[in-house]
């Protein structure tokens, strides 16, 4: 069966991980392993797509320096097509991402070449060859990237591609304020907040309650609610699926290796119930590792977009029985 065949736009960095051995101690040192890895919301989500099964593309933007080149190859040697802009200016984007000892992950970006990328770097043949969109929310969060993920919003519905967003952090999303952010992804086919960045959009940490608020802007709704699994709506439908029992060692990734397995299921044609367990499968994998990317192909989901996929009809049934455990 043909791959489901998905763009990512969003945004691609170095991760310097600081996993914390003992609490943080301001002003003064606290025991710490740190290493370098591939990172962005982009980047991760398109690796964890190849992971999946899917055949993703990638369209972003790196500084013309060592940094962006080896990000670039790693992405191809992960299985994923980019079309990659080298911005002459700013250097690739850093992140750094502090791992407490819970497993819990704080991060300090510094975006660099990614808050360069404009409506140009973004073609019409890359969208249409692609089965869905998805858009890292990061790209609509600040004024500078905002009109290329709008352009690409704006040009995948009008060629009859499904779209997706990810809100991507709370602490920005409150910045810009959620009525604007929602006029942003008005008429999405579907947004996935965790319960932070719901709460932020819709006033409620009730996942169900915000979840069908937020179908008054896309047709469908995927709410990740950590250790509680994950829940959908198209706001007449509802599925639910609990986590999984993993011991968590990064959760750098947990959410974008979500994002990658429900969709590849749920644009290939699955139910919504066993997209979501797709998902909390692969978020599952994602943090019982350290670093936000798969290591290698992990296994394929459902071949083409099917007519029971995003464009299809609810078909909800009851999600499954796992465990309560860590998950994105």
């Amino acid at each position: 069966m043909t791959p489901v065949a998905v763009t990512v736009l969003g945004d691609v960095v170095t991760d310097v991980v600081v996993r914390m051995r003992e609490p943080l101690e301001i002003g003064s040192d606290a025991a710490a392993s740190i290493s370098t890895h591939g990172g962005g919301a982009g980047g991760n989500v398109a690796a964890w797509f190849a992971a999946a099964g899917a055949s993703p593309t990638l369209i972003a933007r790196v500084g013309d320096d060592d940094a962006g080149r080896m990000l670039t190859g790693a992405l191809a040697d992960a299985g994923v097509a980019t079309v990659v802009a080298v911005d002459p200016v700013e250097p690739t984007g850093t992140v750094v991402v502090l791992v407490d000892p819970s497993g819990e992950r704080s991060m300090l970006p510094d975006r660099g070449a990614n808050l360069r990328l404009v409506p140009d770097d973004v073609s019409d043949a890359t969208l249409a060859a692609a089965d869905h969109l998805h858009v890292s929310g990061y790209l609509l969060l600040d004024a500078r990237p905002r009109p290329a993920a709008q352009h690409a919003l704006a040009r995948a519905a009008e060629l009859g591609t499904t779209t997706s967003v990810d809100p991507s952090s709370a602490a920005p999303l409150r910045h810009l304020g959620a009525q604007r952010f929602l006029s942003l992804i008005d008429g999405v086919d579907l947004v996935t907040p965790n319960l932070d960045e719901l709460e932020v959009l819709t006033g409620t940490r009730d996942a169900a309650a915000g979840a069908q608020a937020l179908t008054a802007h896309c047709r469908e709704v995927v709410v990740t609610l950590g250790a509680q699994g994950a829940l959908w709506t198209d706001g007449r439908a509802t599925a639910t699926v609990d986590a999984r029992r993993v011991d968590a060692i990064d959760t750098t990734g947990a959410g974008d290796a979500f994002l990658a397995g429900y969709l590849t299921a749920r644009v290939g044609g699955a139910e919504p119930a066993d997209a979501l367990a797709a998902g909390i499968t692969l978020a599952s994998v994602a943090i019982a590792k350290p670093g936000a990317r798969p290591r290698g192909k992990l296994g394929a989901g459902p071949g083409g977009a099917g007519a029971g996929g995003l464009r299809g009809g609810p078909g909800a049934g009851p999600g499954g029985d796992g465990s309560v455990g860590s998950s994105p």
